[in-house]
């Protein structure tokens, strides 16, 4: 690894991995790239679209896939189109867009916690989320007020979390410790306020508070696409501090980055993406764990990069819920049940793994 530094005082260095770096520059914005990770994130987003058609066309009224094509593209027959475009593709959609959205939360925090548990599932962040729903729900609140109930209980919890955790300074070791201590306290409270309700709405709490992208219709994803867009946009400017972060507190600080500033601005941003896949589908488990990591095997980064995570996310998912319709057909069992399963056995792989390393 070398370091280079640009001559004017306080100015961020420039990090050489010994990798083929590209440096893409646009009106004064600087990306720099691995060219493998961008092969093995293009392979990851062509089998998401691959494994997406085919959900497309299995179900009760099976389509050929050139026919799933012609009704993608307008030209297909009537039922074709009302099957694909509005009973099928805002599920199918939503999952690649939302695991997309999990990949790149799970990746943010795990470069500022510098720490491969640094998942906003483990942290306590979609727990949070789901409180923030649960108490909407419990009152009567619609789909919307739902929404906004998740996203604001995501983040006052990383509020709290973040302002337990600091002393001096936020250091990631100290984010996830108290990020589960306080993640198991809401946990136990949801319990509780799913056992005071009625049974109706109890059993609705937690049959959403699972993970669920059952039912989803344009008006209820057309809002989280806009929201999840802009995130997106604003996540750019700040990624390049993440592989600096991951050198640790003392180095970023004397490449001229502002840890905490920095740290705060992008666990926001992580908390941000939780919170809108949490308001649309509910708390989907282990997707922002596994897919930093995996796409980061993949791609042979040597820091957590956000597009393999990205890309890794939306297979995830795409993946997990076409097992959940298919598997247990015509059963359809909620896509977090899938996704625990999987990502229970990788974090205990994880676990084991991170045994072995200390």
């Amino acid at each position: 690894m070398t370091l280079r530094e640009k001559p004017r005082i306080g100015a961020v260095a420039s990090i050489d991995f010994g990798r083929t770096v590209r440096v893409l520059r646009l009106r004064g914005l600087t990306a720099r790239f691995g060219v493998r990770s961008v092969v093995v994130s293009a392979v990851l987003l062509v089998a998401a679209c691959v494994v997406s058609l085919l959900a497309l066309g299995t179900g009760d009224f099976a389509i050929p896939p050139d026919r799933v094509l012609r009704a993608l593209l307008g030209s297909g027959v009537g039922s074709d189109e009302l099957v694909v475009l509005e009973w099928r593709f805002p599920r199918v959609l939503m999952a690649l867009v939302l695991g997309a959205a999990l990949g790149i939360s799970g990746a943010i925090l795990q470069s500022v916690t510098r720490n491969p548990l640094g998942s906003p599932d483990i942290v306590g962040f979609n727990n949070g989320a789901y409180t923030g729903a649960l108490l909407v729900i419990l009152a009567g609140g619609g789909y919307y007020a739902t929404a906004a109930g998740a996203i604001g209980g995501g983040l006052v919890t990383a509020l709290a979390i973040f302002l337990l955790a600091f002393r001096q300074n936020v250091k990631g070791f100290r984010l996830v410790i108290v990020g589960i201590g306080i993640g198991s306290m809401l946990a136990a409270a949801n319990t509780w306020l799913i056992l005071r309700a009625d049974l109706d709405t109890a059993m609705s709490a937690a049959a959403w508070g699972v993970g669920t992208l059952d039912g989803l219709t344009w008006a209820q994803i057309t809002p989280a696409l806009v929201v999840l867009a802009v995130l997106a946009i604003a996540v750019v400017p700040a990624a390049h501090q993440l592989p600096i972060l991951e050198l640790g507190d003392d180095a970023a600080q004397a490449l001229g980055v502002r840890v905490g500033r920095a740290r705060l601005l992008l666990t926001v941003l992580s908390v941000a993406f939780t919170a809108v896949g949490t308001a649309v589908a509910g708390p989907i488990a282990f997707v922002a764990l596994a897919a930093p990591q995996l796409g980061r095997r993949l791609a042979r980064t040597p820091t957590t990069a956000l597009l393999p995570a990205a890309a890794m996310g939306a297979l995830l998912l795409a993946v997990c819920d076409w097992i959940s319709r298919r598997v247990f057909a015509p059963t359809t069992v909620p896509v977090g049940v899938v996704t625990a399963s999987v990502g229970g056995a990788y974090l205990a792989y994880l676990l084991v793994i991170e045994a072995r390393r200390n």
